[in-house]
């Protein structure tokens, strides 16, 4: 945190915190498998940067997608920015990689526990961009102008 903050994001903060919950609850089920009856929905968005999907996946679901881990999963590897999973679709498995920038939803429904995440809408960010941009362009130096341009000769 290097950079000085004009004020405390406390959302961004608690977001932040969330998802180490469940980045650790991922890791428990990389080291140990999921105890009992837990298991896992986690809903990411598939257009966001670092998702790595099969293209057909990709094309099925352009938007958002919802995975479980429950039984059939495997090669669960949890990082400090993702995780990757093996899953199997239409008998072929393939690897997922998924930021935890791009969770929008997590759920255990054995334990009754789901958290919903935010992820800021990079076409307004962009447009906000073009907004400053073109303000700048806009900005030119003032000009002075005498009042006696302005006044009726006589």
């Amino acid at each position: 945190m290097s950079d000085f903050l004009i004020e405390i994001n406390y959302d961004k903060l608690i977001s932040k915190h969330l998802l180490a919950v469940v980045h650790d609850a991922l890791q428990i089920a990389s080291e140990q498998g999921l105890p009992g009856d837990n298991h896992f929905y986690i809903t990411f968005k598939t257009n966001v940067e670092g998702v790595k999907i099969p293209d057909m996946l990709q094309i099925q679901y352009p938007e958002s997608m919802t995975i479980v881990l429950q039984h059939q999963f495997s090669n669960l590897l949890v990082e400090d920015e993702k995780f990757s999973v093996d899953l199997v679709f239409g008998g072929i498995p393939y690897t997922l990689v998924i930021p935890f920038s791009s969770i929008i939803y997590f759920a255990d429904p054995h334990a009754k526990f789901g958290l919903s995440f935010e992820i800021p809408d990079h076409s307004s960010r962009l447009e906000d961009m073009e907004i400053k941009q073109e303000k700048k362009q806009n900005d030119k130096p003032a000009e002075v102008i005498s009042i006696d341009s302005f006044r009726k000769k006589q």
